[in-house]
């Protein structure tokens, strides 16, 4: 649980009533009622400022997001949206959001300061190289905690990069942590992004996540629009890093997933 003293003296407001909204494994979340009678959402986390500035980011390109009212050290507080249900409507909502969010274009790949999730650190140092930088902050940020077979295989995959990547795509806007459970479609019909992990880099790295754990429902693609050439070739690739944050952060399970990517691409 959150400082209570601390939210009200941040939002200068007294607070009501407190109820626990289902987040990630990595924070906690809260539908928090003020004595005005409006309800916010509140997020605690060790990396809350820099969340913030994210969803700003993402606020001031004009896509969906909850928008930041304060935040001051692991305190984080932000408008609530009544979440509805995925139909058509709202995965056709999300199409259209993140083709706005991938059309917002970057000077380089990477991000202004890193982030993490939990203890698996995502360095995000400016580069001009894709390939590199999919190696370098991404597949191989920190080999040193994965298990060694594992480790191994994955470097020797990482060398490769430079023939399987295309070396300067479009620096688009990514969110960066986009599964579905990322996703708050709206009781209105729509769709929003929360709890992202923004840098620049290939509009696919979005795409296949949102792949990893199923499929985007009827409406998404056709609001999305084209694909390019080569995405289903490239999708495993992009979707071995988030295999390698689970297997990090919740260990053996994921094990069996990893090895049938690094199988898959030849590794």
């Amino acid at each position: 649980m959150f400082d209570r003293t601390a939210l009200e003296t941040l939002l200068d407001a007294a607070i009501s009533r407190v109820a626990p909204l289902h987040g990630g494994d990595l924070s906690e979340v809260f539908a928090v009622t003020l004595e005005d009678g409006r309800t916010i959402a509140v997020k605690q986390g060790s990396l809350a400022m820099r969340e913030a500035r994210m969803l700003d980011a993402i606020g001031a390109v004009g896509v969906a997001a909850p928008q930041v009212l304060a935040a001051r050290g692991p305190l984080l507080a932000m408008t609530y949206l009544d979440e509805g249900r995925a139909g058509p409507q709202g995965w056709a909502a999300l199409g259209e959001e993140l083709r706005q969010l991938h059309a917002v274009r970057g000077a380089d790949y990477g991000w202004e300061e890193d982030y993490a999730f939990g203890p698996a650190a995502l360095p995000n140092a400016a580069t001009g190289d894709w390939p590199a930088f999919w190696a370098e902050r991404r597949l191989m940020a920190w080999p040193e905690a994965l298990p060694g077979d594992i480790a191994r295989r994955t470097e020797a995959l990482a060398a490769r990069l430079p023939e399987m990547l295309p070396a300067g795509p479009a620096p688009a806007l990514l969110h960066g942590d986009l599964w579905s459970g990322n996703v708050l479609f709206t009781a209105e019909g729509g769709a929003a992004l929360i709890d992202p992990a923004c840098y620049y880099g290939h509009a696919e790295v979005d795409l296949a996540m949102l792949h990893l754990f199923g499929a985007p429902g009827p409406g998404f693609a056709d609001a999305y629009g084209a694909l390019e050439p080569g995405l289903a070739e490239r999708r495993t690739l992009y979707q071995l890093w988030p295999a390698l944050v689970h297997l990090r952060l919740f260990g053996a399970g994921y094990r069996g997933m990893v090895e049938r990517m690094l199988g898959a691409l030849g590794a």
